[in-house]
């Protein structure tokens, strides 16, 4: 019964940690894609429009991951 209590307590901890960083790495990578994509707006090169257009690939699926995780914590305190 202690071996499974303990299993189980350490998949927890290690599960949360995990998201945890991953949270983490999300939104510090939309930040700074955010802030290349500013860099690359107030250019006049040709070659830095392309990359304002290509730095939304990366933004959009990084912003909808944003969005749930903000979701998931607003669920989590209002529980």
């Amino acid at each position: 019964m202690v071996s499974t209590v303990t299993t189980s307590t350490v998949m927890t901890v290690t599960t949360i940690a995990v998201a945890s960083s991953l949270a983490l790495i999300v939104v510090m990578t939309m930040f700074t894609l955010l802030v290349q994509k500013e860099v690359a707006v107030t250019a006049r090169e040709r070659w830095m429009r392309a990359l304002d257009r290509a730095l939304n690939v990366g933004i959009i699926p990084l912003l909808i991951a944003f969005l749930a995780l903000v979701a998931m914590r607003i669920a989590e305190i209002c529980k």
